[in-house]
Parts: structure tokens; C-alpha cells; sequence
């Protein structure tokens, strides 16, 4: 899969060096996290450079997608600091935090959840729409991601008219569309054949390099991973740079 190159694609987005004056997309000191008796997070520490692609790896049950989703703002640790953007988030209450979420983080799931009855088109514009955007203008900014994801031929298609891959590609789109900081992706290629993970995968390193993004991927392929910029292993809830 050749993806198309970014120049002149993107009209109706704010140009790459606009996004913000921030030195660390994600700054996380000392979490931990616990449910019941069970230590999932045991004090971990991770720095994510603005517009670097990190990955995390590690076992099921290592912890790993606990530690993302406190990085996203989806759940709280016991104990710890999260910045967002220098942003600290600590305090926050739940519509500060859903605001924080929307301006600067988009989320990319192993399962698509795309909605069924709805096209690739629609569902790339809806989380525009639901902040207010006008249609024709949601509509123009998911049309140029369709054509950067090499969809725009299957814009008129429902999620079950898609492949696996083109239907994780929509997800991507649609995490892309109200242009987050930070991307984060749990398991993106985990329900996917080996050729069209390492297409995804690929995809998420040059999102990196056209949109200036922040990626934070969780997965169990260490081969996969090394697409990144920096590498963290999660054994036991202790997380450290991979070897």
C-alpha cells in the first residue's frame, strides 16, 4: 500500500508547525494502579517527545493497556502525575477532561468500532460533527483524509462493504479528523493478517512524519514496534526501555 504524500492534501487542517509550543506530548511520573489487591502499575515513568512514535510491549496482563489508558485520561491511577501537552491533569473534572480529550488526544482501538450504518465518510467527519463543525466543512477535511489513506473510492461504503485493514484505516481517519496532539493506538493491528499489520503499522510511522503526530502504541508485536522511535518493554507492571 503506497499512501499518498502530504503535500496539497491537506487544505483544511492547520499546517505541522502550528501545533502548539509543548516540549513533551506526554509526561507521566511514579503511577500506580491497583484493582482490589492486584499491583498492575508498580510506579512507572514515561516521557513521549512531541511528534515521536513510541510503542509498548509486553505480555498480556503486563499491564500495558492499563498504563495507556491513564496516559488517555480513561481511568485514574492511585497515585502519580499525567501531563497532557504540559498540561497537568491532576484535579480535572470530567467535562475538563473530556474537553482535554477532544482538542488533543484521538484514540485507535483493535477493534474498529465504526458505526455500521454509516459510510467510511461519515464516520471519518462524525467526531467533527459532534463538536458543532458544519457539515460541508467536516465533510471537505474527511474527504482529504480518505484520500490520504488511499480510500477516497470507498468513501460511499458501510463498514461491512470494507476489508479489515480499510475498515482500520476509517478508524484511523476518524481518530486523525478534530486534529489531536497525540495519537493512541491499544493492539491497532491485533485483529489483523501479518501483511496488512505491517501496512498499519507503517501507517502510523508516517503519520508521524507528514502530520507532526505523537503516537503511543501498545502492542504485543516487538517487530511491529521497532517502527518506532523508542521502544518500552512492560514486564510485571515495571515499565523500561526495551533492549
Amino acid at each position: 500500500m503506497v499512501l499518498s504524500q502530504p503535500s496539497g492534501i491537506f487544505r483544511n487542517f492547520t499546517p505541522m508547525d502550528s501545533n502548539g509550543s509543548y516540549q513533551w506530548a506526554i509526561k507521566a511520573e511514579n503511577i500506580r494502579r491497583s484493582f482490589g489487591t492486584l499491583e498492575v502499575l508498580k510506579g512507572v515513568s514515561i516521557e513521549v517527545p512531541k511528534g515521536k512514535m513510541i510503542s509498548i510491549v509486553g505480555r498480556s496482563g503486563s499491564g500495558k493497556s492499563t498504563l495507556l489508558h491513564i496516559l488517555g485520561t480513561l481511568d485514574y491511577p492511585d497515585q502519580g502525575k499525567v501531563e497532557i501537552c504540559d498540561i497537568p491533569i491532576a484535579g480535572m473534572k470530567s467535562k475538563a477532561l473530556a474537553s482535554l480529550r477532544n482538542k488533543h488526544l484521538g484514540f485507535v482501538f483493535q477493534f474498529h468500532h465504526l458505526l455500521p450504518e454509516f459510510s467510511a465518510l461519515e464516520n471519518i467527519a462524525m467526531p467533527a460533527l459532534i463538536t458543532g463543525m458544519n457539515k460541508k466543512t467536516a465533510y471537505k477535511k474527511a474527504d482529504e483524509l480518505l484520500g490520504y489513506l488511499q480510500l477516497s473510492e470507498r468513501s460511499t461504503h458501510r463498514p461491512n462493504q470494507l476489508s479489515g485493514g480499510e475498515q482500520q484505516r476509517v478508524a484511523i481517519g476518524r481518530a486523525l479528523m478534530n486534529e489531536p496532539d497525540i495519537l493512541l493506538a491499544d493492539e491497532p493491528s491485533g485483529n489483523l493478517d501479518t501483511e496488512t499489520s505491517i501496512q498499519v503499522h507503517q501507517l502510523l510511522r508516517k503519520i508521524t512524519t507528514d502530520m507532526g503526530k505523537s503516537l503511543v502504541i501498545v502492542t504485543h508485536n516487538t517487530e511491529l514496534a521497532g517502527l518506532s522511535d523508542v521502544v518500552y518493554e512492560m514486564k510485571d507492571g515495571i515499565l523500561g526501555k526495551a533492549n
